[in-house]
């Protein structure tokens, strides 16, 4: 049997984070095998997790990758169970790393199929292999809650790691795609163009404002005209192009992307949990940039 020095259980100790006592008993049921010891460390610790898999996670981060050269995007949220968790290192750059591979990898229906892939940062591992390294050390579940990607030129913002945009676009340029991300992040339109958006609700709207207008008394024969004017407002409230721009409003975005070439295809906005909270702070934020 080879001899398990102090060095060695030092060394695993280091590269796992785990208590010496469980160092040295892997590496003596490996041999002094020291990458089969990681191993069984790794297995050790997804049976522990497993056992956890209840506990809740409402904590987390939205990682993105996007690149209009390469036509690719992509989003994912990772969820765990503490606040301190999600800005940990590790934990961001997997999030990280998930966006990544999911863009510029396969792609992935499901969170398993994304898990057994490659991982960008870490050669000779799986994500999923990183994932429990990780967990192994923080003792906390993680969530691959949600992933999508776009197979087109695309544009992300994240704020504060808990509101994500992913923004298809044509033509442009990452910075500019950025900077409508940033947009949507912060004023969370419904859709991109007037033709997006759901038509019950200009329907709703519409009615609603006829109406208002014959309350008023106007002539039948100037109300269309006078519909049509006052839906530029709900326009402006609901639709990405028609939005001002929030760095500078004498300008909408629509304006503002066709000027740098570009034109908005559709976006996706995800907000960590789904809560309804942070937006106005993303305003401000994106105002003062």
């Amino acid at each position: 049997m080879a001899e398990i020095t102090a060095a060695m259980v030092k060394q695993l100790r280091d590269d796992t984070q785990l208590p010496m006592m469980e160092c040295k008993k892997a590496l003596n049921e490996s041999n002094g095998d020291v990458e089969a010891a990681k191993q069984a460390l790794r297995e050790s610790g997804k049976k522990f997790m497993g056992k956890r898999q209840d506990r809740s996670t409402d904590e987390g981060r939205i990682g993105v990758y996007a690149s209009i050269a390469d036509g690719v995007g992509s989003i994912v949220e990772l969820q765990c169970e503490s606040a301190p968790v999600a800005t940990n290192e590790e934990f961001v750059e997997l999030a990280n790393d998930l966006a990544r591979q999911l863009a510029t990898g396969p792609g992935a229906a499901t969170a398993d199929e994304l898990w057994a892939q490659p991982s960008p940062s870490k050669s000779g591992q799986t994500l999923e292999d990183q994932r429990d390294d990780i967990q192994n050390k923080i003792r906390e579940v993680f969530r691959l809650a949600r992933l999508e990607r776009f197979d087109a030129p695309c544009g992300a913002f994240v704020h504060m790691a808990k509101i994500g945009v992913l923004l298809e676009v044509e033509g442009g340029n990452d910075e500019l795609a950025k900077d409508i991300s940033m947009h949507v992040a912060a004023m969370n339109p419904q859709a991109a163009t007037k033709e997006d958006l759901d038509a019950d609700l200009v329907a709703k709207e519409r009615a609603t404002l006829t109406e208002a207008a014959r309350k008023e008394g106007k002539p039948e024969n100037i109300i269309e005209k006078m519909i049509e004017g006052r839906l530029r407002n709900f326009y402006a409230e609901h639709v990405l192009e028609e939005q001002p721009f929030v760095r500078d409003e004498k300008q909408t975005v629509g304006a503002l992307a066709k000027a740098g070439g570009m034109k908005l295809v559709r976006f996706i906005r995800w907000q960590l949990g789904e809560a309804n909270a942070g937006e106005s702070d993303v305003a401000a934020e994106a105002t003062a940039s």
